[in-house]
């Protein structure tokens, strides 16, 4: 007899995500051919755990529980995996059920399934689809990847300023195109553009006679449809916003973005700086092996010559090195403290760039800050690292000699985390996938050249 749902601890309205146990179970009756008991435990499953689902199972697992969900597979699910997940399920899936699920979601979700796919696919999936769904989602291909445009859901609630409370709510009950969810209503004149927003509490509260137009805010938010992404979440953050009006050049409405897409894009962006600042490019855990090995090697690549520029100053000290062996013992200590110093800073500025903190209005101040605070911490290292030298090695001028060089290449680490994106953003490229790549080069190389240069000086 096939265990049901419960007996595979299916999450609960009190429980968030899906349990080890649950996950385990559900690869167990995968392996065994249980489809019943599988089909039982995930019916019912919000589309996020059944995305999480799909990205925990290895993609024998995977492709073995798509063939058992078959129709009952919930497309809003695939809007939730990354990239490469998502095109590998949708490879599993007839071209006439994806073209089904396509129709069934919200255009932005639609629009990230297809926006990857080659031009002929798109066509194919799109001839299949009625031709209401496909116009709306061809329109919206129109725009720039990354873009309001491609972020907004084109299924939006508008009324003339005209209509009455009454006719609003008969509109809502009787349409059967709305958007499932929404917060407001959108007011737009003759010519669509949009003129003002309700939201939706205040006309449920208000009696029926009274005019759209006389509870309406004039004053909105609104989004161009080719306002990058990450612009349009700081407009969310900045406003508060819940949901936007996006127009078009001539300011007619032609979609909302909703705050719930913002926050994918948050996090998206979030995560995209950080593994730009690793070097780990677009990579996620269900890529291959070959694919994360391919992501990792341009970084790792440029590594390899700001190593060798540290090498190249080593190199040059070598007679010093031979002749004081303590120098090779200590080298270390001076470079990872000024690029572990210099990350500090450098993680600070790209992240206070992307939040648009730091502008050309406070850039001095922020700059003098960091400056302060490296030389700051260069002094107390200084001290620490000086007397600890001179203790261990029983050499004060040695203890002198290394507090010297942590002041100027903790200051100079400081220093060069600020100024190199700050430079490199001023150039046009993007400083969360440049900045670690020149800021170790020159830390390393500088850190050396300091402790290295004023122990030839001042020891040999």
């Amino acid at each position: 007899m096939s265990e049901t749902a419960a007996e595979l601890d299916r999450p609960s309205g009190e429980e968030i995500g899906l349990s080890p146990d649950f996950v385990r179970n559900v690869v167990d009756r995968i392996d065994a051919g249980d489809a019943p008991a599988v089909r039982s435990a995930v019916d019912g499953l919000h589309p996020s755990d059944v995305a999480e689902l799909l990205e925990l199972l290895r993609p024998d697992e995977r492709l073995t529980l798509v063939a058992i969900l078959g129709p009952d597979l919930d497309f809003a699910a695939l809007s939730e995996l990354d990239e490469g997940l998502r095109d590998e399920v949708l490879g599993y899936v007839g071209p006439s059920r994806v073209a089904e699920g396509l129709a069934e979601l919200d255009t932005d979700d639609a629009v990230y399934l297809l926006e990857d796919m080659e031009e002929a696919e798109q066509q194919a999936l799109l001839a299949r689809m009625p031709d209401e769904e496909r116009q709306q989602i061809e329109r919206s291909l129109e725009y720039d990847e990354d873009s309001a445009g491609r972020l907004m859901q084109r299924d939006i609630v508008v009324v003339p300023p005209h209509w009455d409370v009454g006719q609003t709510i008969d509109h809502m009950r009787e349409s059967s195109d709305l958007p499932e969810t929404f917060w407001e209503i959108f007011v737009v004149d003759e010519a669509f553009h949009a003129i003002g927003t309700v939201p939706l509490s205040r006309v449920m509260r208000a009696k029926r006679p009274v005019k759209i137009i006389d509870i309406m805010d004039t004053e909105q938010t609104l989004i161009p449809a080719d306002m990058d992404q990450e612009e349009v979440a700081h407009q969310f953050n900045k406003y508060n916003l819940v949901s936007a009006a996006v127009v078009d050049d001539e300011d007619r409405l032609v979609g909302m973005v909703t705050v719930d897409d913002v926050v994918d894009v948050i996090q998206e962006e979030a995560g995209e700086d950080i593994r730009r600042l690793a070097g780990v490019g677009d990579e996620a855990l269900t890529d291959t092996v070959i694919q994360t090995a391919r992501s990792r090697f341009p970084w790792l690549f440029a590594n390899l010559f700001t190593a060798a520029l540290a090498a190249i100053v080593i190199s040059a000290f070598g007679v010093s090195i031979e002749k004081m062996v303590t120098l090779a013992i200590l080298m270390p200590v001076v470079a990872a403290l000024a690029g572990n110093a210099g990350t500090q800073t450098m993680t600070v500025t790209v992240r206070a760039m992307a939040t648009r903190d730091l502008v050309h209005f406070n850039v001095r101040r922020v700059i003098s800050r960091e400056v302060l605070v490296a030389f700051l911490n260069g002094i107390i290292f200084a001290i620490l690292m000086g007397v600890g030298v001179s203790v261990i090695f029983q050499d004060w001028q040695l203890g002198g000699v290394i507090a010297i060089s942590m002041v100027i290449t903790l200051g100079f680490a400081g220093l060069s985390g600020i100024l190199i994106p700050l430079a490199l953003d001023r150039a046009g490229a993007d400083p969360a996938i440049s900045s670690s790549v020149f800021l170790i080069a020159l830390t390393d190389a500088v850190s050396f050249l300091a402790f290295l240069g004023l122990a030839t000086w001042l020891l040999l």
